[in-house]
């Protein structure tokens, strides 16, 4: 078989930041990778799954909800996929992660999709342990620009 294109990406070269993985026809996948890579830290499941219910719903609730096609963990815990039209600029992928992660960062309620009809895990949260997730991606996106988006800018 061959291997995707996600493997084919050299782990060990970038860390926390956001990438623009692959590009299908109008689909573009973001990597937004909240932790190095085989650093030795990775998001536990219970806040994984808690950023996910608030990026999602952020995301499919912002002004670009239109381009939002899937929003979604990386099995390796260490970050999230992020899939949108191509009719979404990277700039505007940029702002909308920020202003997710900034959103995240200060919740204070109820998580969305928090009940056994609406989720499927839905006593595995950790929304405390998100908010301080979410942080340093946040830092590493104050000054972040399209150009950044390519892995190889960070080779």
């Amino acid at each position: 078989m061959k291997k995707i294109a996600s493997f084919q990406v050299d782990h060990t070269k970038f860390g926390v930041g956001m990438y623009i993985s692959r590009i299908d026809g109008d689909i573009v996948t973001y990597d937004v990778r909240m932790v190095k890579p085989n650093g030795g830290t990775y998001i536990s499941n219970p806040s994984l799954h808690t950023i996910e219910h608030l990026f999602a719903t952020y995301a499919r609730n912002s002004e670009y909800s239109d381009s939002i096609i899937y929003v979604g963990p990386m099995g390796c815990r260490t970050g999230f996929y992020l899939l949108t039209r191509n009719d979404m600029t990277g700039e505007q992928a940029i702002a909308l992660v920020k202003a997710a992660y900034a959103y995240i960062a200060g919740f204070d309620g109820v998580i969305p999709g928090l009940s056994e009809v609406e989720c499927g895990n839905y006593l595995e949260h950790d929304l405390e342990a998100a908010k301080k997730d979410v942080l340093p991606l946040l830092e590493r996106l104050e000054n972040y620009t399209e150009e950044m988006l390519n892995y190889e800018y960070h080779f």
